[in-house]
């Protein structure tokens, strides 16, 4: 878990369109937007800050926490939506552990962004 991130993107607008849009699915909003970039959290909690530059950034992996596998579905569908790319649709990843559900998508600036539950997958009664 992270308290927040915070990195340059090449294209600001794009960029803060792609997250709103693909985080959608874990409660991601806009908590605060100025001059310095934008603040998007869920509810107050870990944020993820972008700003504008003309660097380009170091390659960065970015994994969000996810409630349930519902969302990680949710996040990979919008993520796609957004513009993101393919970098490993949801499933589970039994190399890392039983229960790592995740998807991953590499984001306009080339970042992998991943959303992952550790949770085991919820049982119908």
């Amino acid at each position: 878990m992270f308290d927040h991130v915070k990195f340059g993107v090449s294209d600001y607008a794009a960029s803060k369109a792609f997250f709103l849009k693909a985080l959608e699915p874990l409660g991601v909003a806009v908590v605060w937007e100025g001059p310095l970039g934008v603040e998007l959290s869920p509810k107050g909690k870990a944020s993820l800050c972008l700003y504008q530059t003309e660097e380009k950034p170091a390659h960065l992996h970015l994994a969000f926490m996810a409630e349930n596998r519902q969302q990680v579905e949710a996040f990979y569908r919008a993520a796609l939506e957004a513009g993101g790319k393919d970098n490993g649709g949801p499933g589970l990843r039994p190399h890392y552990h039983a229960n790592y559900y995740a998807a991953f998508v590499t984001g306009p600036d080339g970042h992998n962004i991943e959303v992952v539950c550790h949770e085991p997958e919820a049982v119908s009664l």
